[in-house]
């Protein structure tokens, strides 16, 4: 997962489209989020498929954001706690990646706990092993995450699940804008080519913060 297609900002009423980059295919034994442009409906989010696990939407509510920027993810029921560290975008305007033992979050996105979707990415595995989010694909609607700030936690529910291939990725809908706080995490996913050093899908993993 060397490098993540990003859209340098997620469509929203006040901004016109997303400017992408192409995903390059990753070194060691880890390919890149894809992240496509939105096309014609950019402003719209697109029922998550296929293989898409769906639980019921949530209402639009406040939850309050501790102040400073996100420390930390957990996710129990996967034996997940990382540290998060700051993403940003690369010169070609992809995704600046996480190291192994790390997860990344969006920066130049939205906080884990305010209105919108926040984005965290964690590599699947390495050449050494099992990764942060090798075990992502296990989550089940209900199970829950927490972001970490130093003065406080957002929790998460997780509502479904999806595997798409790179060429079928749901920008709009991980991207898009939500009617309240929201978390997508996103890792590889599907085979793994060893010629091209690239996985050919992306797991995203959809949540609800809890109000507060």
């Amino acid at each position: 997962m060397t490098n993540l297609g990003i859209a340098r900002e997620p469509p929203s009423g006040r901004t016109v489209g997303l400017l992408v980059a192409a995903v390059v295919a990753a070194c060691t034994a880890l390919a890149a989020v894809m992240v496509r442009g939105p096309g014609p409906a950019a402003a719209t989010l697109a029922v998550p498929a296929p293989g898409a696990v769906l639980g019921r939407a949530g209402p639009s509510w406040a939850v309050v954001v501790p102040e400073g920027q996100p420390l930390r993810v957990r996710a129990p029921a996967i034996g997940v706690s990382a540290d998060l560290v700051l993403l940003g975008l690369n010169p070609d305007g992809t995704l600046e990646v996480p190291g192994y033992d790390d997860a990344g979050w969006y920066s130049l996105g939205t906080r884990p706990g305010a209105t919108g979707p926040a984005v965290i990415a964690a590599h699947l595995d390495s050449t050494s092993g099992p990764s942060v989010f090798h075990r992502l694909g296990e989550l089940d609607p209900g199970d829950a995450v927490h972001v970490d700030y130093a003065e406080g936690t957002v929790t998460f529910v997780v509502r479904g699940s999806g595997s798409y291939e790179k060429d079928a990725f749901p920008t709009a809908f991980v991207y898009g804008p939500t009617p309240g706080p929201e978390l997508r995490l996103i890792t590889c996913d599907g085979s793994f080519d060893r010629r091209a050093r690239s996985y050919s899908a992306n797991l995203v993993v959809w949540a609800a913060a809890v109000p507060t």
